[in-house]
Order: structure tokens, then C-alpha cells, then sequence
């Protein structure tokens, strides 16, 4: 009988050391789970104007899209735009609007126009000068 008491107590301490290794083991495992890697990628912004500042500023390295910060620019209202929709932006003003304009703002000066007025529209000062803008891009 005492050497069955005596076994069964040598059983459970074995058990006991068995028990300690294992959630030695598991605590090490979970000490050792790291974070989360913090994405480099700007998403989950509101809007994608918020997205482009964020990597125009440095707080994260590319947008959704791909555009890095040299590929981000200020435009002349303060907007965070991409360089190159920037030149084409420019590019297609300059080989149609640009002549445009210019004979509109000749037009004004030649009429002496104050202040706004539509160009065409119903009234005759708006028919002159519609008149007038066409004549001049012509040349």
C-alpha cells in the first residue's frame, strides 16, 4: 500500500513537471508573436486627396494607385496632384484652350468690357463679343 501511495505521488509530480514544460513552451510562443507590420501602402483614407498627402508628406511611401512622393506634386490651388496628369493637364490647355483665351482677353480689351459677361449667351454685348473673340483667333 505505502508503495502504491509513494508511486502515485511520483505520477503526479511527473505530471506536474510535464504540465510546467508545456506552458513554459506556450508562454515563449506567445512572447515571441510580434505585431502587426505597419503598411507602407496609404489606404483607408476618406478620400484619396487625404491618401496623396499622407505619402506627399512622408507618413506613408505610396498611394493605392502606386505613386511614390516624386511622383506627387503642388499644384497652384494647393492640391496634391500626380506630375504627370499635371503635364497633361498643361500640355492639352496649351494646344487648344491657350489661343482661345487670348482672343477672348483681346476681344474684352478691344470692347472695353467690364466684369462678366458671357460669352454669346442672349445679349448683344455677349453676341459682340463672341463676334469679336472668333475674329481675332481666325488670324
Amino acid at each position: 500500500m505505502a508503495k502504491m501511495m509513494m508511486m502515485k505521488s511520483a505520477m503526479k509530480a511527473m505530471k506536474a513537471m510535464k504540465m510546467k514544460k508545456t506552458m513554459k513552451k506556450t508562454m515563449k510562443k506567445m512572447a515571441m508573436k510580434k505585431a502587426m507590420k505597419k503598411s507602407v501602402v496609404a489606404k483607408g483614407y476618406k478620400t484619396r486627396a487625404g491618401a496623396a498627402r499622407a505619402v506627399f508628406s512622408g507618413r506613408k511611401m505610396k498611394t493605392v494607385g502606386g505613386l511614390t512622393k516624386d511622383k506627387l506634386t503642388k499644384s497652384k490651388s494647393g492640391k496634391i496632384v500626380s506630375k504627370k496628369q499635371q503635364a497633361n493637364g498643361k500640355k492639352a490647355y496649351n494646344k487648344y484652350l491657350a489661343k482661345w483665351n487670348k482672343a477672348v482677353q483681346a476681344a474684352r480689351k478691344a470692347l472695353g468690357t467690364k466684369g462678366f459677361q458671357a460669352v454669346g449667351g442672349k445679349s448683344t454685348k455677349g453676341q459682340a463679343l463672341l463676334k469679336k473673340a472668333r475674329s481675332i483667333y481666325k488670324k
